[in-house]
């Protein structure tokens, strides 16, 4: 991937570069500028370059869990310390990996991931893979894995990506504003919305599921509710989806088989983002906000999951204006 990557002034100075691929260099330079002065973000090596990895994902993950259980089973490396998931940059090791796990009874998934954070230990290029996205989506990333260059706590999956998240939405919000963009910020805020209401139904699936996991129930029944439950959970993505006015933004989740490791995925990302909406909403600014993160993924795990993995969505509605 690094052999791969060009500086940004290269790939745009050459002439085989289409238009659209110099636009989006730009607005790249202009996302990874905004974070540093606007937001607070390390000023590193990452963003600086610009890779084509000719393929559609720069790496895959495999999450699984038990049969009867709806926690992640965890994987443990150097650095990034313990994390939810096993990563792939050769899709046919994931899914073989996938398959395994499966043949042991595990429920698997492989998910393909666009981008993703070194920690600031490489220069993290834009990848091809990005290009394609919205404005929003994209100087969002950007945002995103420059948050886990901030703060990045070893072993806490939720916390980092719910951390990251966190920042990132908030400087969606800015980098509209600042540029006067009033309706493509309400529009930016109904998306998140409907990512809350969508996270919340998954969480409501998962509770259900959990409390039949530990029912007792025999396992030839315990199947058979199981898939009662997932019939369930995409009849409600239905009504839901009526209540939005048709907006199918999720149809392709729902779309395959779903099973455990699913749920489990989506809760990595969503699960802890309210308390620490929350957190943002009481330090007032960004850089308080920081230095609170910092103390609370530095107590045990116990701790900052009941300070930040248990608050109601309710809590955090408020955006911080403040610099």
């Amino acid at each position: 991937m690094l052999a791969r990557s060009e500086p940004i002034e290269q790939v745009a100075a050459d002439p085989r570069a289409t238009p659209e691929v110099r636009a989006r260099l730009e607005l790249a330079q202009q996302a990874r500028e905004f974070a540093v002065c606007e937001l607070g973000l390390p000023d590193g090596r990452s963003f600086r370059r610009y890779a084509d990895l000719g393929r559609p994902y720069a790496v895959w993950n495999v999450v699984a869990t038990p049969e009867f259980s709806v926690t992640p089973r965890r994987w443990c490396f150097p650095v990034a310390g313990c994390v939810d998931y096993r990563g792939y940059f050769d899709p046919a090791r994931a899914q073989a990996l996938a398959q395994e796990l499966a043949r042991r009874g595990d429920d698997a998934t492989v998910g393909g991931v666009a981008t993703y954070s070194t920690l600031g230990r490489l220069p993290d290029p834009v990848f091809n893979t990005m290009l394609g996205w919205s404005e929003t989506r994209f100087v969002g990333t950007i945002f995103h894995e420059l948050a886990h260059e901030r703060l990045y706590v070893p072993g806490a999956s939720e916390f980092n990506e719910a951390f990251a998240s966190v920042v990132e939405q908030e400087g969606v919000r800015r980098w509209l504003a600042a540029r006067g963009r009033p309706a493509e910020l309400d529009a930016y805020e109904r998306k998140l919305a409907r990512e809350v209401e969508f996270a919340a139904l998954l969480r409501a699936a998962r509770a259900r599921l959990a409390a039949l996991y530990a029912s007792g129930e025999a396992v030839a029944g315990m199947r058979i509710a199981k898939q009662r439950e997932f019939g369930r959970l995409k009849f409600e993505y239905s009504e839901l989806r009526s209540r939005w006015g048709g907006d199918g933004a999720y149809d392709g989740w729902f779309a395959r088989v779903l099973n455990n490791a699913h749920l489990a995925s989506v809760a990595t990302y969503h699960d802890c983002v309210p308390g620490l909406q929350a957190e943002l909403a009481a330090a007032g600014s960004l850089p308080a906000f920081y230095e609170r993160a910092a103390q609370l993924g530095a107590l045990p795990t116990p701790e900052w999951r009941a300070a930040v993995c248990t608050v109601p969505v309710a809590r955090a509605t408020e955006s911080v204006t403040k610099p």
